[in-house]
């Protein structure tokens, strides 16, 4: 016992004879971790010197590191918070760590100071997992739910505000690497006893191993953060909603929303390559008639509407849409075999008349040199670049980056029976089955005034081009050329703003409000040629 008060004591002098600048200051901080992490496995560990220390840490420099904030904030909550509690002191516990973690990294980039709610979502899904499963009977519980949402609402427009800033790392030109491995900074957090994986719970594990071989840097953390936000939000909508509610189609205009806000190329790769997965990662929470409509909801906001802050990354540009090629083939396959053919239909027709075909052919001959013969492709829908992706693979050219997205290219692809029987729906598919909406791309100088403009208007046509989707009295579909042009009136949505994916969110198209309407001309009256 004295010696381990003399070695503490030892450590702390030196901590404070020790200058905390340049090479000084990270060999101080490995170490400082290292000790940390032999001291929580020793029996009746001490921590309250190391609250000391990794505050010095933090306090010395302006824009403290990753783990300096993560390990003072972790050291904090357990000094201050009990394991055990009931939800609400757990989410009172949550809201406290959040407001710790966002003060420290006020002066940080977007990707850290999201990155660092890591713990914060680890925290608000062990409360809600354990308040889904009773039935609020008890006053506390209610409450809890209620703080639950509030938070949750909170995260999420501190989200979009960080996401807002739109600094170099966000468009792929760097992103800051840990100095130390996430994994010993885990073992730090109180609650964290499974590994790490374990630390991101409705990350799945195909996309917890993808983002390890990228190196789980300070970005994918933060891409993590939002996916898991995003997801909670969503599950919190099913489970207070009511029967008269839109449920389904105010999800759709939600997820739009929220993805057009938060502009983040690493967190729109995460959440494909997530609906990729079956069953989704939120079992413990959704009912499975819920996933069903969940899962309708997230393929429609990720196929059916181009986003074009996805082209301007230029780091993860032939990932994102390799990945989205092999969503469009899943989830044509999926809803094809579910009997939903005019949305198998749309999702195909918007993959061609999207940025995509190009991309991915641009990228694969730029990055392998391959000559124009080899570069010729018969047609732009997803399947025929998936051919000729796949017989490139076969020749040697590696166009996929990791195995999870070659495997999921093979898997199904056989097929000329497909093939032909997409080919004879092609014809008998008009232009308002395309559930697709486009905005200008590659002006990077655009006023704050243009963009909030270009958002309301991607919103309303994700309206419009919803009802588009049903299909026509008596179940005919109308032919080209004998319908009139018609218009259809839906309600401007605001994008920026914090939208609630609840039935309130004000997206109905069936309501004739005469306060900002717009006039959208509809899509199956358009003379738009076939991209294919």
């Amino acid at each position: 016992m004295a010696s381990g008060l003399v070695e503490s004591t030892g450590l702390l002098n030196l901590s404070n004879s020790f200058s905390l600048v340049g090479e000084n200051y990270d060999l101080k901080l490995k170490q400082s971790v290292q000790d940390l992490l032999a001291e929580i496995h020793r029996e009746g560990p001490n921590f309250s010197l190391y609250v000391d220390i990794f505050y010095r840490l933090v306090q010395a420099k302006v824009d403290a590191p990753f783990e300096a904030i993560w390990v003072y904030a972790a050291l904090s909550f357990r000094s201050r918070h009990s394991a055990e509690g009931d939800a609400l002191d757990r989410i009172t516990a949550a809201k406290d760590l959040f407001q710790l973690l966002s003060a420290c990294s006020a002066s940080s980039g977007a990707s850290k100071c999201i990155a660092l709610l890591v713990p914060v979502i680890f925290e608000i899904h062990r409360v809600i997992l354990r308040l889904f499963a009773g039935e609020l009977s008890v006053k506390r519980d209610k409450k809890a739910m209620k703080e639950a949402e509030s938070l949750l609402d909170n995260i999420l427009g501190y989200i979009t505000l960080c996401c807002s800033k739109n600094s170099d790392e966000e468009h792929g030109s760097h992103s800051p690497n840990l100095i130390i491995p996430f994994t010993d900074l885990v073992d730090v957090s109180a609650s964290a006893n499974e590994g790490w994986e374990s630390f991101l719970p409705l990350v799945s594990g195909d996309v917890c191993r993808w983002i390890c071989t990228r190196g789980l840097d300070v970005a994918d953390l933060a891409a993590a953060v939002i996916i898991q936000a995003f997801l909670l939000k969503m599950c919190f909508s099913f489970h207070l909603a009511k029967p008269t509610d839109e449920l389904e189609k105010n999800l759709k205009c939600w997820a739009v929303s929220r993805i057009s806000s938060f502009k983040n190329a690493c967190f729109f790769e995460i959440l494909m390559r997530t609906i990729l997965g079956t069953p989704l990662p939120l079992s413990s929470i959704l009912k499975p008639e819920d996933e069903v409509v969940l899962r309708k909801v997230l393929f429609d906001a990720v196929l059916l509407v181009e986003y074009p802050f996805l082209y301007q990354n230029a780091k993860l540009r032939q990932s994102l849409t390799l990945t989205r090629m092999i969503v469009t083939h899943v989830a044509v396959e999926y809803f094809r075999g579910s009997g939903d053919e005019n949305r198998a239909l749309s999702y195909g027709k918007a993959f061609s008349a999207s940025h995509a075909p190009l991309e991915i052919v641009k990228c694969v001959k730029n990055q392998h040199n391959l000559e124009d013969k080899a570069s010729r492709i018969n047609g732009s829908s997803h399947r025929a670049i998936l051919k000729w992706v796949l017989s490139l693979e076969d020749k040697g050219v590696a166009v996929f980056k990791d195995s999870f997205l070659r495997s999921q290219a093979k898997l199904g692809l056989d097929s000329s029976q497909a093939g032909n029987l997409e080919a004879n729906m092609e014809g008998k598919i008009m232009d308002d089955d395309l559930f697709y909406v486009d905005k200008t791309r590659g002006e990077e100088h655009t006023s704050e005034e243009e963009e909030d403009e270009q958002n309301k208007l991607t919103s309303a046509a994700f309206v419009a081009a919803a009802k588009t989707m049903k299909v026509t009295d008596n179940g005919k579909r109308k032919r080209k050329g004998t319908s009139t042009v018609r218009k259809i009136k839906s309600v401007k949505y605001e994008l920026h703003p914090d939208p609630k994916p609840a039935v309130n969110a004000g997206t109905s198209v069936s309501k004739d409000s005469s306060g900002g309407e717009s006039e959208i001309e509809d899509p199956a009256d358009s003379d738009s040629q076939d991209s294919e």
